[in-house]
């Protein structure tokens, strides 16, 4: 019907209120708003009086346009409300995401002295699940109660989601047994909530329960027991599941598809997580490339995330803050600086660069490649940042070895009002330790559980281990030991023994390394170390023994290597490493390097080299240690402006540190490197580190 015409309208106003309610209904499930608002207009220009019925049709057909300005100005016009119209209100407020607004109606419905019915019920709950308001919800539920419709199968659908979105699963499964009628919304409100509140095992077994007791099974309980199967990493239901989906055809539901591709990538089983959509990858969404990006990052498989990041953008398809996020950790776990630059590029063009979590993992990324200035510049431009983004600056500042920066960084943390956590006080410790701010270091430790709260785990203590033990003080350490409230980890026995190493401890290193070796039997850190150890004392009969008990046992030492990157290649270097294909021109380099740092004051610590041979031979192979020869590799083939960043898998040794410091004075310089613990920025005959590592 036009209304628009005058006989159409006349036609119209013959009718009752009841026929003019069904018309009204009609466009409210139609969406027709448009003809919804003529409709309005022409009863108010003709003069037709709205009666209340009437009224409630037009709120409710307000409200499912989503017009819910219409609605109020209609609502508060009203000269007579009913239950009815109090109910339209509720749950048009609910409906429209309006939620404070709907529980602040419900409640002066009850001002009012109406009685809610179930529907009002419903939506008042959906409300508070939605904001949280758990203590309004439980008087809710005994209002519920007390009016009959506990046991109504739509409030107590709701029931369950509210108490499980607000976390109180006791309180969801206590109402879904006190239900005598359990159909799949029901059983689904139930899975649903054990899956998004960790309790993944309940939430299968509540799947196998459902299907044994008969129920029919829909997509939406589906995806909730996938997110449980990938939680837990079992396959095999998850297959199961899979197999259940082709059945029942659902495998065309883009949502079950992309919660299919999240189970195999978190399972790790990435080839059927590629192939849940088949050929045709058109049908693939931002949720399930951001899972399979997700998937090749946890597997370190970074070309593969990059690879279907591309593929992203070439269906036009826009990325969100979440697979960025993903592909920058991934560079930051791999230093891949190119391909983070790029990144950050693309972050910028999309307007993601505001989000905290897209810039705190920036702030990582760059600090991980040996760009401080970086890390510091993104930190410095991000609004009202979280605690992830302070933790992230604290774990750049102390993986390069600067304390005291660390320190400012903290105490400007909870100048903000950012509460600091377990992360936090890790980082902190870490680079204290890494500069001899010992009291600094213990203060801080102490002040954990009394002042902040946060109570020291098994990382803290280890942390304190290697603080004392780093600037020898390795009694105190010792006795730090046997004070913990549990037994020394392995990192903490390693932290001991590796100062007794530097500091000439045989008696300590000896226990340090026997605890070590039993702890990790297989690790060549402890017996190597030891072995140094004694060779510094030129004890080379008790080196020999510890060497054959390595042979023996199987125990191989953990061979250095260094690497650099030069475009997009990585050129990776071991000790004495002649299978480059420009080796000749590196070790010609290496050879006039040796040289230039001779003539400016360079003297080789032969005591790096654990072996009962001439000092000259020894020479030698310090000279060709990897983290040398990468460098002199980078001296050749980068532009000389650019920093030289060289990334190495064990502890740099006393006499590489000290050539690398000659070699960045005689060369003009800056060289940037990566050990396994810290970077060490040398520039102009200095490290940053001050000689303290």
């Amino acid at each position: 019907m036009n209304f628009q015409k005058p006989q159409a309208f006349a036609n119209l106003m013959l009718k009752d209120s009841k026929s003019l309610a069904r018309i009204v209904q009609n466009l409210a499930q139609t969406k027709q708003l448009h003809k919804g608002k003529q409709l309005h207009c022409q009863l108010i220009s003709s003069g037709y009086r709205l009666c209340t019925f009437l009224t409630n049709h037009l709120l409710n057909m307000y409200s499912k346009c989503g017009q819910l300005d219409y609605s109020v100005k209609l609502f508060e016009k009203m000269s007579q409300r009913n239950l009815v119209s109090w109910t339209a209100m509720v749950t048009g407020f609910s409906q429209n995401l309006y939620y404070l607004e709907a529980v602040t109606t419900f409640s002066q419905m009850r001002i009012a002295g109406e009685n809610p019915t179930q529907f009002a019920f419903s939506s008042v709950i959906k409300a508070c699940a939605s904001v949280g308001l758990v203590e309004f919800g439980k008087q809710i539920h005994c209002l519920a109660l007390k009016f009959g419709f506990g046991f109504d199968i739509f409030v107590g659908s709701n029931l369950v989601d509210m108490y499980s979105k607000c976390g109180v699963m006791v309180n969801a499964y206590k109402v879904f047994q006190e239900m005598e009628c359990k159909d799949e919304i029901l059983w689904t409100a139930l899975i649903d909530g054990y899956a998004k509140n960790g309790l993944f095992g309940d939430a299968l077994f509540a799947y196998k329960s459902m299907v044994n007791e008969g129920i029919a099974i829909d997509k939406f309980v589906l995806c909730s027991t996938l997110s449980a199967c990938a939680a837990l990493k079992v396959l095999n239901f998850g297959k199961c599941l899979h197999s259940l989906i082709v059945k029942k055809g659902f495998d065309l539901e883009i949502s079950v598809g992309n919660a299919l591709t999240d189970m195999y990538a978190k399972v790790g089983d990435m080839d059927s997580a590629s192939n849940v959509f088949g050929i045709d990858s058109e049908c693939r969404n931002v949720v399930s490339c951001s899972s399979l990006i997700d998937g090749y990052v946890e597997m370190d498989r970074l070309e593969d995330a990059l690879s279907v990041f591309v593929e992203l953008r070439r269906q036009g398809i826009e990325s969100n803050e979440f697979t960025f996020s993903s592909l920058i950790k991934a560079c930051a776990s791999q230093a891949a600086l190119e391909q983070g630059t790029q990144l950050h590029a693309q972050v910028i063009k999309f307007n993601f660069d505001g989000n905290p979590f897209v810039s705190s993992g920036l702030v990582d990324m760059y600090g991980k490649c040996g760009l401080l200035d970086d890390s510091i510049q993104v930190f410095g431009e991000i609004e009202n940042g979280n605690e992830i983004a302070w933790n992230s600056m604290l774990g750049v500042f102390a993986q390069h070895g600067l304390g005291k920066d660390a320190i400012e960084i903290f105490n400007r943390m909870k100048n903000e009002g950012v509460e600091p956590n377990a992360i936090t006080f890790v980082s902190l410790l870490r680079g204290c330790s890494h500069s001899g701010l010992v009291e600094e270091g213990l203060s801080f430790f102490y002040a954990m559980e009394k002042s902040y709260g946060v109570v020291p785990g098994e990382e803290h203590y280890s942390c304190v281990i290697d603080l004392l033990a780093r600037a020898g003080k390795l009694k105190e350490a010792e006795d730090f030991m046997n004070k913990m409230p549990f037994e020394p980890n392995a990192f903490g026995w390693c932290s001991l023994l590796g100062a007794c190493k530097i500091h000439g401890d045989k008696k300590r290193g000896k226990v340090a390394a026997e605890k070590l070796m039993q702890l990790e039997p297989a690790n060549s850190g402890a017996p190597v170390l030891l072995s140094n150890i004694y060779a510094k004392e030129q004890q080379w009969e008790e080196v020999r023994t510890l060497r054959k008990m390595m042979q023996d046992g199987n125990v191989r030492k953990l061979p250095g290597y260094s690497w650099v990157n030069v475009g997009n290649e990585t050129h990776i270097f071991g000790v004495e490493d002649w299978s480059h294909h420009q080796m000749k021109a590196i070790y010609e380099k290496l050879d006039v390097l040796s040289d230039q740092i001779k003539k400016a004051g360079y003297v080789p610590c032969t005591d790096s080299i654990p072996l009962d041979t001439d000092v000259s031979v020894k020479e030698k192979i310090l000279e060709h240690h990897s983290e040398r020869i990468a460098i002199a590799f980078a001296l050749i083939s980068m532009p000389s402006g650019k920093p030289i960043i060289v990334k190495k898998n064990l502890r740099v040794c006393v006499d590489c540190h000290s050539a690398i410091k000659y070699i960045s004075k005689v060369i003009g310089r800056k060289i940037i490197v990566r050990d396994n613990s810290r970077f060490h920025h040398f520039s102009d005959g200095l490290c940053s580190c001050g000689d303290f590592w």
